[in-house]
């Protein structure tokens, strides 16, 4: 079968790709990218005519999607599974792939090209690189980019194309993370900090917070199967996602971007309820079903939400432990939010494994599940739902061998000694880097953690 490319186009992009110039860097050129930002780019671009939006794609990490697009001239299907028939759309917007590793000076200089006025990110939280609410100054990237190579670290990238640029940039990171172009701009201002140089442009420069939602599971050979007989050509780097698709843009920019609220985004003053709602409500339940769901043997999400047990825990931290500490924003009922997540959960044709999930938790946990926690305890409530996520994340950590997690060396380093539920919680709970100290110091929350995880630990451990 011919592979997509330009010459092999069964369905044509809405945009013609030819016609597009690069005015926007993505750094974190993954599968949630190209379901996303790229979408709504390129349904901007379909709504206005405007075709300088164009995206230059970073990947951060190794040349596979490089490797997938390349030879495919940059186009790509979105295959949605909805409850119906599965749909493809093919996607012109990406005009170009950098692979960070390869080429760190060319990414550099892409986004150091007065063409380019946005950049966006989806490096997952631990691509931050950022430790106890700062910039890791100790982290070896860091360290490396700061005595002068082409740097690598998005950050270290971010701040070399700054110190170049005259016109400033409007830079948006969409991961989830609390307010998330803040906390960049912190980052970054601590980069040049330690440089001890900040260029002029960095003040002028725009970091809005933003929050998007989407479900993209990983891509499989049945995927890829499905979009080739849809297509009518080989599609290697097809990507997989539910219909629903939601980005909510802090109304605060350097100079010119794409009209995104034309392809459905929604521009705001206020980010943070938002958040809040998405962090707290739906990664924190996709977080929890993902630890249980894996310690009871299910694949994926889907599975894991279709057992009732389990269903009624989501709903109970939805509904007793997280709605109470949300104010929210205008618009969003929260108790029909919460319905709407767990139905999307449940979605039998997004195959989203427990363990794709599960993974990163040591930098997820403090973000979508330790914050609402914390509102709990201070509010004098005993958030049993909450804790049982908790402890089944540590549950998890101590079980899986092969732990897919930045502090991975840590928490096994920590743990090696850990033979009992009450040595596990003790080992996890008195980690820094994941638990606050007001947490650390609760022993109602120890007494429950040591109770959960005693339940939830398989008897032959």
């Amino acid at each position: 079968m011919p592979r997509l490319s330009l010459t092999n186009l069964p369905v044509t992009p809405a945009v013609d790709p030819g016609s597009l110039s690069i005015g926007v860097v993505h750094l974190g050129l993954g599968a949630f990218h190209r379901a996303h930002q790229a979408v709504v780019t390129e349904r901007a671009a379909v709504a206005t005519g405007n075709t300088r939006w164009g995206i230059s794609g970073v990947s951060q990490r190794s040349a596979a999607v490089r490797e997938q697009l390349a030879p495919q001239d940059g186009l790509y299907a979105v295959l949605e599974r909805g409850l119906g028939d599965p749909t493809v759309q093919v996607i012109g917007s990406i005009r170009e792939v950098l692979t960070a590793p390869e080429s760190p000076e060319a990414v550099v200089a892409r986004i150091a090209d007065p063409a380019v006025s946005v950049v966006t990110l989806t490096v997952t939280e631990k691509g931050y690189r950022a430790k106890g609410g700062g910039l890791d100054l100790d982290d070896p990237e860091i360290q490396a980019d700061l005595t002068g190579r082409p740097p690598r670290t998005v950050v270290g990238q971010l701040a070399a194309a700054l110190a170049r640029r005259e016109a400033p940039l409007t830079i948006v990171s969409c991961d989830n993370l609390v307010a998330n172009g803040p906390f960049l701009r912190r980052l970054v201002a601590e980069y040049f900090d330690a440089r001890g140089k900040t260029p002029d442009v960095f003040a002028a420069s725009r970091f809005p917070a933003s929050m998007v939602d989407r479900i993209v599971p990983a891509t499989t050979e049945d995927d890829r199967a499905e979009a080739a007989r849809l297509l009518g050509v080989r599609d290697e780097a097809v990507v997989v996602a539910e219909p629903f698709l939601q980005w909510i843009i802090e109304d605060e920019f350097a100079g010119d971007r794409p009209a995104w609220e034309r392809g459905g985004a929604v521009l705001t003053a206020d980010v943070a309820p938002w958040e809040q709602a998405k962090l707290r409500i739906l990664n924190a339940t996709h977080s929890m079903l993902a630890y249980l769901g894996a310690l009871r043997g299910y694949e994926t999400i889907a599975e894991a939400v279709r057992d009732d047990e389990l269903a009624a825990l989501a709903h109970t931290l939805i509904t007793e432990d997280v709605i109470p500490t949300l104010t929210p924003p205008d618009g969003l009922d929260l108790t029909a939010y919460g319905a709407t997540v767990l139905e999307r959960f449940a979605n039998p044709a997004l195959k989203h494994r427990t363990t794709q999930v599960a993974m990163d938790g040591s930098v997820k946990l403090p973000v979508r599940l330790l914050g609402t926690l914390q509102d709990r305890l201070t509010a004098g409530a005993e958030p049993t739902t909450l804790t049982l996520a908790v402890a089944a994340w540590m549950v998890y950590v101590h079980t899986t061998p092969a732990l897919d997690d930045p502090q991975a060396p840590a928490l096994k380093s920590a743990l090696a000694n850990a033979t009992t539920p009450t040595a596990v919680v003790d080992a996890l709970l008195a980690l820094p880097t994941i638990f606050p100290a007001t947490l650390q110091s609760a022993p109602a929350l120890r007494d429950l953690l040591i109770t959960q995880v005693a339940a939830l630990t398989p008897r032959n451990q």
